[in-house]
C-alpha cells in the first residue's frame, strides 16, 4: 500500500529544496530575457532589451581628425582676449573708478611729489615683467606713484598689477578701493595667470610690511626680500625681473616710533607715530609731506636660461633674490648721494 497524500505532502515540506546554478545565460547574469516557453522575448516594436542599457548616457562622439593634447594647465587660449570697452576687468580693475581717482594721483604725481623718472624703457611694452621694488612709509605711496609713472610715461600706457597681502581685506572700503585700482591679492595662482597667462606687468614689493614699517633713523635700508618667492614667481612664469629703486617715500611718510598697545587695541598691522597721525585721524592718509621723488627703473634681469624647474633650487632662487635686492639698494644708495635737498631733488 503506497503512502497517502498527507504522507506525501509532508515527505516534500521535509524534504531540502533544490538550487538551480546560475549560467552567463540567465537574465539576471545580463543573458536573453526569455517567455515561459523559452522563446526570447522581443521587445515592443521589434527592438532587443539590453539590460546594460543606460537610457541617460550621452551618445559618444570621436571627431574625425582629433587635436593632439596639451597641458590643462596653459589656459592662454582659454582666456579672452582684452577689451579696452570694459570698465571692469576680471580681476575687479575699474578703469572708471580709476578715472575718477586719476586727478588726485596726477596731483600727487605732478605737483606735490614732483616726480622723476628714468629708464622707463627698460619696463617691456609686450608680455608679461615682474616689477620688484623698495617699499617705505606708513601708508607707502611709492606703489601709486610707479603706476602712474607707466600711465604717464611709458609709450604704451599699460596696466599695472600690484600683488598684495591680504589684510587690506580686513578694512572696510579699502580692500575695494585698492582692488578697484589694481590690486591682487597675493597668490602664486594669481601670479602665474598675470604674467604667464594674459601677459601682465605686476608690481611686488618682497619687504613688505618690514618695509613699511621702518623708523624714520633706518630709511632707505633695505630690509631682506623674504625667501626669493617673487624669483620663483618670475621662474614659473618665464618673465624678466625688473628692479625699480625709489626714493622720497621715506620723507613723504616718515614713522618716528610706533606704539604696540595702541596696535594690538585697534587691530591694525602697525600703530605708527608721525607728523599727521594719530592726531589727524583718517585724514593723515592725504596729508603726506611734499618730498621729492624720484624711481628709476633698471635693466630687465632675464631667466630665460633657467626654467620653470629651478624653482625648486633654494640656493639658486636666493642668490637671484639678493642679487635683485643689491642692485636696487645700490641704486637707492645712488640717488640719495645725488640729490642736493630731500624737498627739491
Amino acid at each position: 500500500m503506497g503512502p497517502t497524500a498527507e504522507e506525501a505532502q509532508g515527505a516534500r515540506r521535509r524534504a531540502p529544496a533544490r538550487r538551480g546554478r546560475l549560467t552567463a545565460d540567465s537574465p539576471l547574469l545580463g543573458g536573453p530575457l526569455t517567455s515561459h516557453a523559452g522563446a526570447e522575448e522581443p521587445r515592443a516594436g521589434g527592438v532587443e532589451y539590453d539590460p546594460r542599457d543606460d537610457p541617460y548616457e550621452l551618445p559618444s562622439f570621436e571627431p574625425p581628425d582629433r587635436a593632439p593634447e596639451t597641458d590643462p594647465r596653459l589656459l592662454r587660449d582659454l582666456i579672452p582676449a582684452p577689451d579696452p570697452g570694459r570698465e571692469v576687468d576680471d580681476w575687479g580693475r575699474s578703469e572708471r573708478v580709476f578715472r575718477l581717482m586719476e586727478p588726485l594721483l596726477d596731483f600727487y604725481y605732478r605737483y606735490w611729489f614732483r616726480v622723476e623718472v628714468e629708464g622707463i624703457d627698460n619696463v617691456p611694452s609686450d608680455g608679461g615683467a615682474l616689477l620688484v621694488s623698495n617699499h617705505s612709509g606708513a601708508l607707502p605711496p611709492d606703489g601709486p606713484m610707479i603706476m602712474q609713472a607707466l600711465r604717464n610715461e611709458h609709450p604704451a600706457r599699460p596696466p599695472l598689477y600690484m600683488l598684495g597681502e591680504h589684510w587690506f581685506k580686513g578694512y572696510p572700503g579699502v580692500g575695494m578701493l585698492t582692488n578697484k585700482i589694481g590690486l591682487v591679492p597675493a597668490h602664486p595662482a594669481n601670479a602665474q595667470r598675470l604674467l604667464r597667462d594674459e601677459g601682465r606687468l605686476v608690481l611686488v614689493f618682497p619687504e613688505g610690511q618690514k618695509g613699511s614699517r621702518k623708523l624714520y633713523w633706518q630709511r632707505y635700508r633695505l630690509r631682506r626680500f623674504g625667501r626669493g618667492g617673487f624669483v620663483k614667481t618670475a621662474l614659473r612664469a618665464g618673465v624678466p625681473i625688473v628692479p625699480v629703486a625709489v626714493i622720497g617715500a621715506e620723507e613723504a611718510m616718515p614713522i618716528f616710533a610706533h606704539v604696540p598697545l595702541l596696535q594690538r587695541l585697534t587691530g591694525l598691522i602697525y600703530f605708527p607715530i608721525n607728523h599727521a597721525f594719530p592726531h589727524f585721524g583718517l585724514a593723515a592718509g592725504l596729508m603726506y609731506l611734499p618730498a621729492k621723488f624720484k624711481i628709476r627703473f633698471l635693466e630687465p634681469i632675464s631667466l630665460d636660461g633657467y626654467g620653470a624647474g629651478h624653482a625648486a633650487d633654494l640656493e639658486l632662487v636666493q642668490s637671484l633674490g639678493e642679487h635683485v635686492r643689491e642692485r636696487i639698494q645700490a641704486e637707492v644708495d645712488d640717488l640719495i648721494s645725488s640729490r642736493t635737498s630731500v624737498w627739491f631733488g
